[in-house]
């Protein structure tokens, strides 16, 4: 066990140099891009801030992908947290009738917008020619309302925002080729 504990030290402080050296990057200066609501109303960036002056935007891959379905259900139970500190707002490439039915069918309660027919997934580096990868970008809005992206990631099995893969890792045999899936019964 002694091992273990210093290799979960040695893990924060490799998290903590990382989490450094995004905060060190120069933010990145990014167009008030036009979306459009679940409702499929057109939405600026800068509108998605709502009253914060910064956003958590989600570049998720949409109703087709599993692990981001499962992503964005773990944001469902945190959604209120976040949004106290920061705004929050998961994107896709569903159109936006279709990415307000399958919201409805997950009972999710943060807001959404599609990114179908706009380039920030692609502009922000989430989107190549296989289509929209997921992840997280952090914008910035200055009183002059100038959009900054200060940091992004990644999303994907094993990181530190889905807290089921490292659940799983508890058990003895790991994940033992689970995937996520839309529904577990029936």
């Amino acid at each position: 066990m002694n091992q273990i504990a210093e290799l979960m030290k040695q893990a924060e402080a490799i998290r903590e140099k990382i989490t450094e050296l995004r905060r060190a990057q120069p933010p990145e200066p990014v167009k008030n891009y036009e979306l459009k609501t679940s409702t499929g109303e057109a939405v600026k960036l800068a509108e998605l801030f709502g009253d914060k002056q910064e956003l958590f935007l989600v570049h998720n891959m949409g109703r087709g992908c599993s692990y981001c379905t499962l992503w964005a259900d773990g944001f469902n139970g945190v959604v209120e947290h976040l949004e106290n500190r920061a705004a929050f707002v998961v994107s896709s490439p569903d159109a936006p009738e279709i990415q307000a039915a399958f919201a409805k069918s997950r009972n999710w309660r943060f807001k959404m917008v599609s990114v179908k027919d706009s380039t920030l997934p692609k502009d922000m580096g989430y989107q190549s020619e296989r289509g929209v990868m997921p992840g997280v970008s952090v914008f910035v809005k200055g009183d002059d309302g100038e959009i900054k992206r200060v940091s992004n990631t990644e999303f994907g099995p094993g990181d530190e925002f889905c807290g089921v893969w490292h659940l799983l890792d508890l058990l003895p045999k790991g994940a033992d080729g689970w995937q996520p899936k839309f529904a577990y019964r029936g």
